[in-house]
């Protein structure tokens, strides 16, 4: 393991909505597999593991790792048939608080970068810094209110 290489990314963003509403889109395994406008999956669950059918990305494997209602979700990811996911799989996390004015932070961390190889460390965890931020936009447009 490169200890010199960025082992997480994070990526927060306010939404106006409440943090009901919010808990029940980041507690859904796989919700941000949508390239940027948040859409319905099939999911299949047996117990903690979640299988995501999307439309245009394919099928992918998650574990729920823990869920905190209203305020954490943990979710291991364990890949993708349609894309070409390296073996190692990331953790990704998510808070949801109630700020001072009264809106809701979503906040992301996903994790596990430094296990990737060389080769697809810059890949991944360029591609995985991109779509966190359009998720949380999309998040963001789903949620709040109008």
């Amino acid at each position: 393991m490169d200890t010199k290489r960025q082992d997480a990314i994070e990526a927060s963003i306010d939404i106006h909505s409440t943090a009901a509403s919010v808990w029940k889109l980041v507690s859904e395994p796989g919700w941000f597999i949508n390239g940027g406008v948040i859409t319905e999956h099939r999911i299949e669950q047996r117990g903690a593991f979640s299988t995501v059918h999307d439309a245009i990305y394919g099928t992918f494997e998650f574990e729920t790792v823990r869920l905190e209602e209203p305020g954490y979700a943990a979710f291991r990811s364990l890949g993708g048939d349609e894309w070409d996911d390296p073996v190692p799989n990331t953790l990704i996390e998510f808070w949801v608080e109630t700020t001072h004015s009264g809106d809701v932070r979503l906040r992301v961390m996903e994790s596990g970068f430094t296990a990737f190889g060389d080769e697809e460390y810059d890949r991944v965890i360029g591609a995985n810094a991109r779509g966190w931020a359009a998720e949380m936009l999309a998040a963001q447009r789903y949620l709040s209110d109008s």
